[in-house]
């Protein structure tokens, strides 16, 4: 009898299985950082002793102590006490907690682009279980973290990770993770190639990861973009600052973790690109009297203090350079809110910033299923020329139209219950936004029923202002061409085999348990 195959655990489910068993003292929200800086740690010196062999072989021995020679190709320079195999070695004593703690206060500063970037005296202050801590390392000590340099272990991991976050903590309490494929659909959409790009609310920093993947793949240099963003939470905070100096993505995400609107840390910055996932709904994110004089609101009336939506739009509306371009997600409502969002969202059109509107299919994310809007806007949507990675690209005047995009039945399945966009379906989606914008798109772009349609501003505002895509794109009618009496006799036709199937079904099982000596009678 052949023996059956037992499907071989990811990488994620054993790093899952081993944090868990810490569940006894460590509450489950913490679970990513202490398994993530753990990575960082290997992932650290495995590249470390990339560098040192290489330093070796090309006869520069007496050099592997010098960090210079670490630095110069974005490798981290280790002292013996941050290295990993020291980690090993004491793996099993009383005190590893506070010899990773070490390990990583001397790795940040051994290392000036980490300041910030990793925890501090963390692990000796969450009494990790010694024995639990030491079987968490031995899973880790067995990943090849340069096996895949391209699959970005660290951000699946947190992906993976903030799943079941979601699930354990509830809907709505734990942090939102942008899916990679929302985030590569909005960076070929506003095409990130030179300039600054910001995030005021960056999370992890998976925007700025996937929009350097965005350049990698159109064969520009990462070197043309500087990145800039900010993040409220500590930990997330240093979560970023590690995901990007373990890629060399040089960053400003300010000083420390901060609250973009009550302490904005980039007050001046004019960002060509801007890629934003923020809170859905926020409540409460002012009081009456605060930000009431804010400079981010000049032009525009005060966002309600009820819902954070409107007051991060003129965040990165006060952040566009003249020809910026910005793509964020926002919860569906504030397509019509009515009161003060109407009046902002009308000015914003009336300023011909708004570029696109559209909606996204459910259970793209992790922590939500419902369904949200990707906002494009634009700083110039007059006619110009521009040079783009080499090539010139032409723009038509679009100020007086908006493009509205209905992607609800678009998408793939993966991981049973969750929708993602293919490659192929991202470039289709990008193709017809950049055909609407050029010129002669006359000849590219088309409205389509159910996808997509250009509407004027007058369109808009005999629709009361309203940015929501199912006013403007026509909807065929399901019940068009409808034979009913035909479809109801074959519904009655199934129904009743249905039903005769069941009858068969129920005598076989009281068959069965006659012959096996047990009457229902």
């Amino acid at each position: 009898m052949a023996k059956k195959q037992t499907k071989q655990k990811s990488i994620e489910e054993n790093l899952w299985e081993s944090a868990n068993k810490l569940r006894g003292s460590v509450e489950p929200s913490e679970y990513k950082h202490v398994v993530l800086s753990l990575i960082f740690l290997k992932y650290a010196y495995d590249r470390f002793m990339q560098r040192k062999n290489e330093l070796i072989a090309d006869g520069k021995g007496a050099f592997v102590d010098q960090p210079v020679f670490y630095n110069a190709k974005n490798v981290f320079y280790l002292n013996e006490i941050s290295r990993w195999d020291y980690i090993m070695e004491n793996a099993k004593q009383n005190d590893i907690a506070i010899k990773i703690d070490k390990a990583l206060a001397t790795v940040e500063k051994d290392n000036p682009t980490l300041r910030g970037a990793l925890p501090s005296n963390y692990y000796s202050g969450l009494g990790l279980d010694r024995n639990k801590l030491a079987a968490l390392l031995d899973v880790i000590n067995d990943i090849d973290t340069l096996k895949d340099p391209e699959n970005d272990l660290i951000g699946r991991v947190y992906e993976y990770f903030l799943a079941k976050f979601a699930i354990a903590e509830g809907k709505g309490k734990g942090e939102y993770y942008t899916p990679k494929t929302i985030v590569n659909l909005i960076a070929e959409m506003i095409e990130p190639y030179r300039g600054k790009i910001y995030d005021p609310c960056c999370g992890s920093g998976g925007m700025f990861v996937q929009s350097m993947k965005f350049i990698e793949a159109h064969h520009g240099n990462k070197k043309d973009i500087s990145v800039y963003g900010q993040e409220y939470t500590n930990t997330t905070y240093k979560l970023a600052k590690m995901n990007l100096a373990i890629r060399g993505i040089a960053n400003n995400l300010g000083e420390q973790a901060a609250d973009t609107f009550h302490n904005d840390q980039h007050k001046d910055l004019k960002a060509d690109f801007i890629m934003a996932n923020p809170p859905f709904n926020q409540k409460s994110w002012r009081a009456e009297n605060e930000l009431v004089d804010d400079p981010r609101w000049k032009g525009y009336e005060v966002p309600p203090t009820g819902n954070a939506n409107y007051g991060w739009i003129l965040n990165i509306v006060s952040k566009m350079s003249a020809n910026g371009m910005a793509g964020f997600l926002l919860a569906n409502g504030a397509l019509s809110g009515d009161g003060t969002e109407l009046a902002i969202r009308r000015q914003l059109l009336k300023n011909h910033l708004v570029e696109a509107i559209v909606i996204l299919p459910r259970n793209m994310f992790y922590s939500t299923d419902i369904s949200v809007t990707l906002w494009i806007l634009a700083g110039n949507r007059k006619a110009r020329t521009v040079e783009q990675n080499g090539k010139t690209v032409k723009y038509r005047n679009r100020e007086n139209e908006v493009l509205f995009i209905d992607l609800r039945q678009w998408g793939e399945p993966f991981e049973k219950k969750y929708i993602q966009f293919s490659k192929e379906q991202i470039a289709q989606i990008a193709e017809n936004f950049h055909n609407w914008q050029r010129e002669g798109y006359e000849q590219t772009y088309k409205d389509v029923p159910e996808y997509c349609y250009s509407a004027t501003l007058e369109e808009i505002e005999a629709k009361g202002w309203s940015l929501v895509p199912s006013k403007y794109i026509e909807f065929k009618s399901r019940d068009e061409g409808v034979d009913f009496d035909t479809k109801m006799k074959e519904l009655q036709t199934e129904m009743k085999d249905l039903l005769k199937q069941e009858e068969e079904s129920r005598k076989e099982l009281l068959n069965l348990f006659r012959e096996l000596g047990y009457g229902l009678e």
